[in-house]
């Protein structure tokens, strides 16, 4: 990928106050193209179970408990019945939260990563932070997702259960999976690389958060060059780590996020579309628009 000088990489192809990035690649007729693939009414849904033991990122954590007060107080109020509120006897609980965005299944916002203290479309840091997260670029900024969705099997043209943590996904790679398919990608796709790697979730996550297998520089560059929408894996980040250029972490991500707007899903679920050799179908990613957040937790339906 390119390290070409700050100023070659904004404002944007789409405009220096686009916050949806390569998103825009998504059309109408692309939808109704996409929403064409569905014959048989098959939903695979593509997201882990979250709770406090996923593998996680280190310093991002998971807290989720059950509030039940109401339970108790119903009974007690005015109009109580002999076991809640009313003659009906209504309770509710409700549970509490405190997380990261960061973890389990969840689409990154182009506010996420930056080079240096530079955003998507050139934003500086120092301009755009509040107390809640950012006024820029928040993941609520972003269009919910509707496209055409491709699952590259890399673990089947490698003839492998799963990559290797730091195996590098390569062109050829790419090429070899989209032929297995009888694919090409389109502007406005969403592409997805299954490596294998998501099958140690739940199983040995401290294997799984240690390293991870991706694409590589190359394929990134390709990524771009393809005009897609969003991509994503089966693995923790996206790209090769330990990563291909020890001088270079994270490079993959960071320059589809910075230089191109491309969206990143992580830790996605798709071993079931491998074992169906499912590898085109209608993608749908619906997240919760939280003002100023990095990331949104969300469960990816692929269709058929």
């Amino acid at each position: 990928m390119s390290t070409a000088a700050p100023e070659a990489w904004w404002p944007s192809r789409y405009g220096a106050d686009d916050e949806a990035g390569a998103l825009n690649e998504i059309t109408a007729d692309g939808v109704v193209a996409a929403a064409g693939l569905v014959r048989r009414g098959r939903v695979y849904d593509l997201a882990h179970v979250l709770d406090e033991h996923v593998p996680a990122f280190p310093g991002r954590s998971f807290r989720q408990y059950l509030t039940t007060n109401y339970h108790h107080i119903n009974r007690r109020g005015a109009n109580a019945g002999p076991a809640g509120l009313g003659a009906n006897n209504a309770n509710w609980i409700v549970e509490q939260v405190t997380a990261t965005q960061q973890m389990g299944t969840h689409l990154d916002g182009l506010n996420h990563l930056q080079d240096g203290d530079r955003t998507y479309n050139g934003h500086r840091l120092a301009e755009i932070v509040e107390d809640h997260g950012t006024s820029r670029l928040g993941i609520d900024t972003l269009p919910q997702v509707v496209t055409r969705g491709l699952c590259l099997d890399i673990a089947a043209v490698r003839g492998v259960e799963r990559l290797d943590g730091g195996d590098v996904v390569t062109p050829d790679d790419v090429r070899a999976a989209l032929d297995r398919a009888g694919l090409a990608v389109r502007p406005g796709d969403a592409v997805l690389f299954h490596t294998g790697w998501g099958g140690l979730w739940g199983v040995d996550n401290a294997t799984y958060a240690h390293a991870e297998p991706g694409p590589g520089v190359e394929v990134g560059d390709w990524l771009a060059d393809s005009c897609v929408a969003l991509t994503g894996a089966d693995t923790w980040s996206f790209g090769a780590y330990p990563p291909e250029d020890k001088d270079r972490p994270f490079v993959v991500p960071q320059t589809l996020n910075t230089r191109h707007g491309v969206l990143v899903a992580e830790n996605l679920r798709l071993g079931e579309l491998a074992r169906d050799r499912v590898a085109e179908f209608l993608l749908v990613v619906s997240h919760a628009k939280l003002r100023g957040a990095t990331g949104a937790w969300v469960a990816p339906l692929a269709v058929i």
